[in-house]
């Protein structure tokens, strides 16, 4: 499962050939969520308030980058790594 962006202690990562909807899978601490790309919000698991704005708030920034990561994935194609928040 590569990871594509790192920040605050956030790990964002793809897994290559993963079920549908485009999502993306989230760990902080002992955290894990996934989030859906399209709709931005998480889809299950559970993370602090504070880690889901930071996550939700890169992932506004870097929707398209993401949409295209999965693709790439769906592909087994190494996904393009994001910048992280800053």
């Amino acid at each position: 499962m590569p990871t594509i962006s790192a920040f605050y202690g956030i790990l964002i990562r793809m897994f290559f050939n993963d079920h549908a909807p485009p999502h993306f899978h989230v760990q902080y601490a002992e955290y894990k969520a996934t989030v859906d790309i399209e709709t931005l919000k998480v889809a299950s698991g559970e993370l602090p308030r504070r880690a889901q704005e930071l996550v939700l708030d890169w992932a506004e920034l870097h929707q398209q980058e993401l949409l295209e990561d999965w693709r790439l994935c769906m592909e087994k194609k190494q996904p393009n790594p994001i910048a992280p928040l800053k």
